[in-house]
């Protein structure tokens, strides 16, 4: 059954009263960092009140039903901030997030944790590092870069493309979730990661060079472009995520090259994806806005 609703909808509760779910995951957000510095309204409103409101239903729920249903909010690496060269945040690393966006996700998780607390809600949360694989929202970097690359337009890249970030493939995000949801202990954080980081210069390398080995025709005006970078841009983020693989025994399967040559092969088969998004909307740059 697919209902599309604010997760701010208190009609959540008739919801879970009718269908009496064993778990919510809560993948709803608002997560591109643009956007957040461009709008951070909509991130408050999604990512902190909807939270609340999501919190607030389950609670209501389970005292009526005395049925205490497990809640997996999946957070971000971004709450814990910047970090040095060869450090890794685990789960007791201090929040320290930078943006509108990872200050909201920061938000949400303090929420939840107070809850299990005081209300013994049955809850607990994951931080992933970033997502990647077919179907991904044509914001996101990889798939900017992908259609760049389909047509004929230049890759562009924050600053010196330096900043180093950590990526896992979709399908193995999702099997983490599916393990804290068995056996996650409530109230606690869970890092789901890989461990492998690279430069955004390099990633972008890395998918020029897969394209050409796949003999793709890579036109005249597909080169890097260096354009201004982001205002308060994190340099690196990196996870240890030894605990979720002692405490489940939970591991990453698919490799990031190998990832990436499935990613770029499904936007290939389904070039008209892009066609359902508004180009100008969704390839405008935004969150410049430094005031």
């Amino acid at each position: 059954k697919f209902i599309k609703m604010d997760i701010n909808n208190v009609k959540i509760f008739k919801i879970l009263s009718k269908y009496k779910p064993h778990a919510i995951f809560n993948l709803a957000a608002e997560t591109h960092v643009d956007r957040s510095i461009e709008t951070p309204k909509d991130f408050i409103h999604s990512n902190i009140l909807g939270t609340f409101n999501i919190l607030e239903q389950i609670r209501n729920y389970k005292r009526k039903y005395k049925n205490n249903l497990k809640l997996i909010h999946i957070s971000t690496d971004e709450v814990y901030g910047d970090l040095t060269k060869n450090k890794r945040s685990n789960e007791l690393h201090p929040y320290n997030p930078s943006s509108p966006y990872s200050a909201s996700k920061a938000s949400a998780d303090h929420l939840i944790k107070s809850y299990v607390r005081t209300y013994k809600l049955d809850a607990v949360i994951s931080n992933c590092c970033n997502n990647f694989g077919p179907g991904q929202f044509p914001e996101k970097l990889i798939p900017t870069l992908i259609f760049s690359i389909l047509n004929n337009r230049a890759l562009p890249i924050y600053g010196k493309g330096k900043n180093s970030r950590e990526w896992i493939y979709v399908k193995d995000h999702c099997e983490g979730l599916l393990v804290l949801f068995k056996k996650g202990i409530s109230g606690e954080s869970y890092n789901i990661g890989t461990s492998n980081n690279i430069s955004n210069l390099n990633l972008t390398k890395l998918l020029l060079k897969i394209t050409k080995n796949k003999k793709i025709k890579i036109g005249k005006n597909v080169k890097i472009k260096f354009v201004a970078d982001r205002p308060g841009h994190d340099f690196r983020y990196a996870l240890n995520s030894k605990k979720i693989r002692k405490k489940t025994n939970w591991r990453p399967k698919k490799n990031f090259k190998s990832g990436l040559e499935e990613t770029l092969k499904w936007y290939m088969n389904n070039q008209k994806f892009f066609d359902s998004f508004s180009k100008k909307k969704f390839f405008k740059r935004i969150g410049l806005k430094n005031d």
